[in-house]
């Protein structure tokens, strides 16, 4: 008896570690972003192959590539701001990052995704903007992101992650039908690439401002972190290009919606000139 209690005993001490690879954990996700991190601002994807799954997707501005033929990977950027945002239940990170230089710099933002079993990353899934992109500028997005506070919310006051994601897919819905009821916070402010969307006043509204026509978003990545209320979503926006957009919401109201759009070329994606973008801000 005593040798069969032995024996059942080494049997679950063996099962432990397959069941915990069967885990996401968020240390697991900050692991992954810390090396994604390392990668961008040496240049230097190696630094990720620790947690590659060899058979990894690479997806740039919604085209599939490949870690060789990235278009930002290989490049040492000099990151000013990076914050990141995670899903245990998905497996998956969102990485906002803003470099300075090489001029004329770069937002980014990025989704790596991983398989619960292999604990390795399946999927880098970024949209890179610079240049000629919708209302880029570097000076200006990050004078407007280090103002924000994205202190993580107490549990107890916490959203559940379908009405963080209810409120992201009620702005999108808006654009194809006005009547949408959005759940606009108050204030509620928006960033478009380094456009500032408000006044920074107690009334400031995210639906002031919004393009006047009817646009779908198309192949929506969904990544949700209900300590911090956000979410991201990365998608093909309609006749704009490939887009990240992330939402904060507190107590089911937006907050702060941060979007960056790649414009395939087409300088500011036609839309018009925002005034006092080419200025300098104050400190």
């Amino acid at each position: 008896m005593k040798l069969l209690f032995i024996l059942f005993i080494s049997t679950v001490v063996a099962e432990i570690p397959r069941y915990r690879n069967q885990t996401c954990d968020r240390a697991l996700l900050q692991e992954a972003t810390s090396r994604y991190i390392a990668a961008q601002s040496t240049g230097q994807p190696q630094w990720l192959s620790a947690l590659l799954s060899d058979s990894v997707t690479l997806i740039e501005n919604n085209a599939k590539s490949s870690v060789s033929g990235s278009l930002v990977l290989h490049q040492s950027l000099a990151i000013a701001h990076a914050r990141h945002i995670y899903d245990t239940v998905a497996c998956a990170s969102f990485s906002e990052l803003v470099s300075l230089t090489p001029g004329p710099g770069y937002q980014i933002g990025t989704q790596l995704r991983l398989d619960t079993d292999t604990r390795k990353i399946t999927k880098i899934d970024s949209i890179v903007t610079s240049g000629d992109d919708l209302y880029f500028n570097t000076t200006h997005a990050l004078h407007y992101l280090l103002r924000e506070d994205w202190t993580p919310i107490a549990p107890s006051d916490r959203d559940s992650r379908a009405t963080i994601q209810a409120a992201a897919d009620a702005y999108y819905a808006y654009f194809s039908n006005e009547s949408t009821i959005v759940p606009w916070g108050t204030p509620c402010d928006r960033l478009e690439g380094g456009a500032y969307m408000g006044q920074g006043l107690a009334n400031d509204t995210c639906d002031a401002g919004l393009p006047p026509f009817s646009v779908e978003m198309r192949d929506r990545r969904y990544v949700v972190d209900e300590s911090v209320g956000s979410v991201n979503i990365l998608s093909e926006f309609g006749i704009l290009g490939p887009d990240s957009h992330e939402f904060r919401v507190e107590n089911g109201k937006i907050r702060w919606i941060h979007a960056m759009t790649n414009c395939r070329d087409v300088p500011n994606c036609d839309a018009p000139e925002f005034p006092g973008l080419s200025e300098e801000v104050g400190w």
